[in-house]
């Protein structure tokens, strides 16, 4: 299916990868659906875009990239609201503040946003450990992260799992994440406001 965004153009997007929120997102409960975008820039910053509101999308990130230790321990009811028994089958972001001083960019550690891999339902889940915080400051832990994997790994799908696919494409390509599938594309990198 085609959707149109604000950020990215158009894209096409399998129905497969669309992410349900019975829910919706913490401020956002009447946005259901959304799927992850990866601009493809070597920022690792994802961006969760909505299928029904084309200026709605919102960045994201794996927490662990940026703090190794972070642990996510949800209710036997929380698991249960996402059909899982663990969190083996899920993947797990946290959604950026990035204001236009990036160094300032925070991540709210205290309401990830937890997807089941298989069903493709999702939930932002505001989390009981009071020492999480909300804007969390990460900018210098993302940097320093990217420099150790650049000069690490030259090739992004180590960690994607990417399907031997030519970046000269023009247009979106599926990239399958470990779990989660999103849409690349070939766009110039999307700032935040």
């Amino acid at each position: 299916m085609k959707i149109t965004t604000t950020r990215f153009g158009e894209l096409e997007v399998d129905k497969k990868d669309i992410i349900e929120f019975t829910e919706g997102l913490l401020g956002f409960e009447n946005l259901k659906k959304f799927f992850i975008v990866d601009p493809g820039d070597q920022t690792l910053i994802l961006w969760l875009q909505s299928t029904d509101d084309a200026g709605t999308a919102f960045p994201i990130i794996e927490p662990k990239i940026f703090q190794p230790n972070y642990m996510v321990k949800l209710l036997p009811v929380e698991l249960n609201s996402l059909a899982l028994e663990n969190l083996q089958n899920a993947s797990v972001y946290t959604v950026l503040t990035i204001p236009q001083n990036v160094t300032e960019m925070s991540a709210n550690l205290k309401a990830p946003i937890i997807i089941n891999n298989k069903t493709k339902m999702a939930r932002q889940i505001v989390l009981q450990d009071s020492k999480l915080e909300v804007r969390f400051k990460m900018y210098m832990d993302l940097k320093k992260y990217i420099v150790n994997y650049s000069n690490n790994v030259s090739d992004d799908s180590k960690r994607t799992n990417v399907a031997a696919t030519s970046r000269e494409n023009a247009g979106p390509t599926v990239v399958q994440t470990p779990g989660v599938a999103s849409t690349t594309t070939k766009n110039n990198s999307p700032e935040a406001n």
